[in-house]
């Protein structure tokens, strides 16, 4: 429970009295005899106590429509929507009826009434006391005196389209109700003067849940916003509670007798009788009554005063108005979230400050600059260990020259160095700052920050490798030195302290030897003599190595000379620990394990071993030549097969079962990679075809996706097979026959299609004879385009269409040409322009007449085409004769002997 007494008070609204926009100089008076109102959709909406409903715009016109014939009780004006729901009376006795009013559309001037029907739980005559309505407009209930709540489900506008039923029966009145709505989940809160209940109207049944078994007074109930999680707020005298749909939330000790419970905008708004001090003895309540508005989630007043006589508090028009029954509209308007701060930062509540600009939602810079002052204020205080927490939080906005000028003093140094980890860990630190940080490490000497700073992780470097080195080779951190220099692959710095520093001659000789041939090359120019004179055996070997077959060395390796077991086991932990380890582990791995291959006898322990080898295989970390060379070495099928197929060698693979006589294999071969490369099933015949065992049964195979194929011509084949003693005529017939069957089908069907074209041009010719040398005579009586009987003025074509000149004109794309056989003339148009431009691609026939297992019908398609029709020879004397189409072999001649003469 958070107690009232412990909260800050703020005067973070101004007030004014609201003024006549017509007399500047006078309050602005509001109707007499308010009793209700709501706000909503740009205006103020007002119950006054007869039959008329008032609204007052942002520019304060007050304009006024009758409601109901009687008297008006309660209004409910919705936020997302133009609509008005209204309960009054439109005759004596208790007859309450809801009327929906739609402000946007007008009925003879005044606003639409949408919808009226009558306010009574089971049709027993009882007063409305309270009034919700949900903003998706499917939903509105009803409060009464007697404890009945009333639901209406559906769209409220319409009578035809909603149904009423009673939710909610009791003894104490309706004092308050809300409806909550999280994703697609609905309650609604039910406040009596006795108890507080949720239904879940999201579930068919409406399921109930009592919250607690206090209520509240009439107006002392609301809705907070999502930032306090949508929670209903019920206000006693005592406390103020907040419920979730299924238990009570937190609850603050706001004490007071409450008249009114609002919540706008992130505020709680509550109105309290206000009662005079308890010095006077007369403790007697006054006419006055306070109103304070609280942040509940920064624990402060934001506002308090007092008032007379409030009937409502109101948001509308970016501002807060409180409405009093004597007529006045005062308005409360909140200060900018920079006066608040400066409000906070002159009394030093800084954390106050945070808390507020987080919740206002205040950009980053804004809440650099708050972290700045905080920090400076401790800093001040001599609380330097909270100003660098504060400072840090700066980091990334404040410039980090700042802070550091405040903390180089000697008895500052734990705070420098906490504030420069901060600024290295997010990557905001340069080489000055790295230098900084490394010298308070070893100012502290604090030997376990600084090997935890320089032994992180790759991936969380935040520093200059090379700044670091030379500090802490400065400051004699020899070793954490050579540790980042070896681990930073920085070649020249590690040699630097091991040979001048420290004087490791036979450590540095090592490191060479596993350079590089041109690191290695260079650093032995450099440290040559100076290696030369203290370890001269180790030098000399490594020169001789520089000068003729160089290569890094692999640590371990050498030591497991005659230790092949041993070995075996060492690199299989190596690309277990260590799968990036360098090929050269792979490699021996895989040797290793193909000789234990090659050397087992026992069938199940060589299948297990066969698996590991093509696992090493597959992983795709070792070299593919030496893998391939190792596998032939050992005779690993499994292996060189895999490996023919990843190279996309396959006619290694298909060469690879001809030498072991695998003729199924030979054939699989083929079908598995002859479509990546045809030439296979040739050479698969060729085979065959030099083999003198019997091999009818491949060669058929082979002949039969040859000839599916079309993979070679007839005689070819015929001449591989001859070298075969065995291969008879027999092997070959039904290739043969099935061959000279398709063949001959084809010259049937070719003669068959000359005949139809000879046939189908004499006939072309015939037509075209006679409409050169005839008259045509036109006798049809429809049009083609629209099939209606021919009238004049009428259009005729020659192919014996005939149409309306107007249809004609209105489907025609040219007056030369008939609308309905434009498409396939078009059609034959294109082809011909295709042909001519195609006739001169000599380029493009060479290419086709050697890639097409026809050459014939590429050569006949191109006659076709005009290609041969006609020549002209450069050597023809000016205006003789072209030679015709009929002469081609003269044309050949002509040609041959001109290039051979040329």
């Amino acid at each position: 429970m958070a107690a009232f007494l412990q909260w800050r008070k703020f005067v973070f609204f101004d007030k004014d009295t609201v003024k006549d926009p017509v007399d500047n100089g006078k309050d602005f008076v509001l109707p007499k005899g308010i009793s209700a109102c709501d706000s909503g959709r740009g205006h103020i909406v007002l119950d006054v106590i007869g039959l008329n409903i008032w609204l007052l715009t942002r520019s304060l016109q007050l304009t006024s429509f009758q409601a109901y014939k009687l008297r008006v009780t309660h209004l409910y004006q919705l936020k997302q929507h133009s609509i008005l729901v209204s309960v009054g009376q439109d005759e004596h006795g208790i007859n309450p009826l809801v009327k929906v009013w739609n402000l946007d559309k007008r009925d003879s001037g005044n606003p639409l009434c949408t919808r009226i029907f009558p306010a009574i739980p089971g049709n027993k005559p009882t007063e409305v006391s309270c009034l919700s309505v949900h903003e998706n407009l499917n939903f509105m209930a009803i409060g009464f005196t007697d404890g009945s709540v009333v639901l209406t489900k559906g769209d409220i506008t319409r009578d035809r389209h909603s149904k009423i039923l009673t939710l909610h029966e009791g003894t104490c009145p309706v004092t308050g109700l809300a409806f909550r709505q999280v994703a697609k989940v609905t309650h609604l809160f039910v406040a009596t003067l006795e108890k507080v209940h949720c239904y879940t109207l999201s579930i068919k049944e409406y399921p109930k849940i009592e919250l607690d078994t206090h209520g509240c007074a009439l107006q002392c109930s609301s809705l907070a916003d999502p930032s306090q999680d949508s929670q209903f707020i019920v206000a006693g005298d005592e406390c103020v509670y907040l419920y979730q749909p299924d238990e009570r939330g937190p609850c603050f000790a706001f004490d007071g007798h409450k008249l009114l419970a609002h919540w706008h905008r992130g505020y709680l708004f509550l109105l309290i009788r206000d009662v005079k001090s308890p010095n006077n003895r007369e403790s007697f309540p006054s006419d006055k009554q306070l109103l304070t508005i609280y942040d509940l989630d920064n624990k402060f007043i934001a506002y308090s005063a007092s008032f007379d006589d409030v009937i409502d508090v109101v948001a509308e028009w970016g501002s807060f108005y409180i409405l009093t029954r004597d007529g006045k509209m005062f308005v409360l308007q909140e200060k900018d979230t920079q006066t608040k701060l400066e409000m906070l930062f002159k009394k030093n509540l800084f954390v106050m400050a945070i808390n507020l600009a987080k919740s206002q939602h205040l950009d980053s810079d804004g809440l650099s600059e708050i972290f700045r002052q905080y920090g400076d204020h401790l800093y001040l205080k001599g609380d330097h260990d909270g100003a660098i927490q504060q400072y840090i939080r700066t980091i990334g906005k404040l410039e980090p020259s700042y802070v550091i000028r405040k903390f180089l003093d000697a008895q500052r140094i734990h705070n420098l160095t906490a504030y420069l980890q901060a600024l290295h860990r997010q990557s905001l630190a340069n080489a000055d700052h790295t230098t900084l940080l490394l010298n308070c490490y070893t100012k502290l000497k604090d030997s376990s920050k600084l090997e935890e700073f320089i032994k992180s992780s790759e991936s969380e470097v935040h520093f200059d490798v090379e700044i670091a080195i030379k500090v802490l080779r400065q400051a004699g951190y020899h070793s954490h030195a050579v540790f980042l220099a070896e681990k930073h692959m920085h070649h020249e710095w590690y040699l630097k302290i091991q040979l001048e520093d420290l004087k490791n001659y036979q450590e540095g000789l090592r490191y060479i030897g596993r350079l590089s041939f041109e690191q290695a090359e260079s650093n032995m120019k450099r440290y040559g003599k100076t290696l030369m004179h203290h370890v001269p055996e180790g030098t000399t070997l490594l020169l001789k190595g520089l000068c003729t077959n160089y290569k890094p060395s692999e640590e371990f390796i050498p030591i497991f000379a005659n230790n092949p077991r041993e070995l075996k086991a060492f690199l299989e932990h190596m690309i277990k620990v260590d799968p990036s380890s360098p090929q050269g582990v792979y490699d021996t791995l895989l040797e290793l394990r193909l000789q234990d291959w090659a050397h087992e006898q026992d069938p199940e322990r060589k299948k297990v071993l066969q698996g590991e080898a093509v696992f090493l295989l597959r992983s795709d970390n070792t070299v593919f030549d030496k893998a391939l060379v190792l596998c032939q070495m050992h005779n690993f099928k499994e292996g060189v097969l895999y490996l023919y197929e990843k190279g996309k060698l396959y006619q290694q693979i298909m060469h690879y079962h001809m030498q072991n006589e695998e003729y199924g294999k030979v054939v699989e071969a083929c079908k598995h990679y002859g479509a990546q490369e045809g030439c296979l099933w040739e050479q698969a015949l060729g085979y065959f075809a030099r083999k003198e065992e019997d091999c009818k049964a491949y060669i058929s195979e082979v002949l039969h996706h040859i000839d599916q194929n079309n993979l070679m011509p007839p005689l070819l084949v015929v001449q591989t097979l001859a070298h075969n003693s065995t291969a008879t005529l027999s092997v070959i017939k039904d290739y043969l026959i099935n061959k000279l069957q398709r063949e001959s089908q084809q010259i049937e069907d070719d003669e068959r299609k000359i005949r139809q074209y000879r046939e189908e041009t004499a006939h072309l010719r015939s037509e075209i004879q006679e409409l050169k040398m005839s008259a045509k005579i036109f006798q049809k009586t429809k049009c083609n385009m629209c099939n209606s009987p021919l009238e004049l003025p009428s259009v005729h074509f020659l192919c014996s269409h005939s149409f309306h000149q107007h249809c004609f004109e209105s489907y025609a794309e040219s007056e030369a040409e008939c609308p309905t056989c434009t498409p396939e003339n078009r059609k034959v148009m294109d082809m011909l322009r295709a042909q001519d431009q195609k006739r001169d691609l000599h380029d493009h026939f060479n290419r086709q007449l050697r890639g097409s297992n026809d050459g014939f019908s590429v050569v006949a398609d191109y006659f076709g085409r005009g290609v041969f029709n006609k020549l002209t020879l450069v050597t023809d004397p000016p205006g003789s004769k072209t030679i015709g189409s009929l002469d081609v072999n003269l044309q050949r001649d002509v040609l041959i002997h001109t290039k051979r003469n040329s």
